[in-house]
């Protein structure tokens, strides 16, 4: 047994005394682990979510932070298959299986070998089109609104504390179909691609927000924070 100096191990123990443990993210950019903050600062530790864009119960998820904390919410995404896998691995939660759009009907969806690179825009398909990346298929999905989904699966008398929206480019589709009156996240997170800060206040999708009373509060590298004016004051 080898004897270690006693300034080691005191090293050790002040090292696990004093310095903070790292919190793990699922999340691509560290989104979960800044909303836990802006959640944090309500006092809010659990509710509900939805998850527009869902992808993977684990990988890549804004979700799964807040689910393993015994949260529970509604996930959506278009991949055929993505039903069976989150019934399996996140059974409190409630999980569709279909785009989301403006209009209902049926889209052509791109499917990439990075499923995670999925879209409904046919634009950004082409966009991510790389000696890496590359569409293995299009799928012909059925589309429904968002309020079509939250009128038919959110629980009676269940508020969203978070929703989170990560479409490859189709967001805006996705947030006008929303009744934002009916339906009030308190934190809504976007994906807006190839957008600064600068370019915000005139993004297309951004202006609905701002037009239904929510502000723009953080960012990760892709993804806007909006709050609902009305559930955060303006100190935080």
């Amino acid at each position: 047994m080898i004897n270690r100096p006693e300034w080691v191990s005191r090293l050790g123990n002040w090292l696990r005394n004093y310095i903070p443990l790292g919190r793990l993210s699922y999340s691509q950019e560290g989104e979960d682990l800044v909303l836990a903050r802006i959640l944090g600062e309500l006092k809010i530790m659990t509710g509900f979510f939805v998850d527009i864009g869902a992808h993977h119960p684990t990988r890549y998820s804004n979700t799964y932070y807040f689910y393993r904390r015994g949260w529970r919410g509604i996930n959506v995404d278009a991949l055929p298959g993505t039903k069976r896998l989150f019934d399996r691995m996140r059974r409190r939660d409630i999980t569709i299986e279909c785009g989301v759009g403006s209009h209902e009907g049926v889209l052509k969806y791109f499917a990439f070998n990075e499923p995670a690179l999925n879209t409904f825009s046919e634009q950004e398909a082409e966009k991510k089109i790389s000696p890496q990346y590359h569409i293995i298929n299009t799928l012909q999905i059925p589309v429904v609104t968002l309020k079509r989904i939250l009128d038919e699966h959110l629980p009676s008398g269940t508020k969203i504390d978070f929703m989170t929206i990560d479409a490859e480019g189709f967001d805006h589709e996705i947030i006008s179909s929303n009744d934002w009156n009916l339906y009030r996240p308190r934190v809504v997170l976007v994906e807006l691609l190839n957008t600064d800060i600068q370019n915000l206040e005139t993004h297309h999708t951004a202006q609905i927000l701002y037009r239904h009373n929510y502000r723009a509060l953080a960012k990760t590298f892709n993804t806007y924070f909006f709050v609902a004016n009305e559930a955060f004051p303006r100190s935080i």
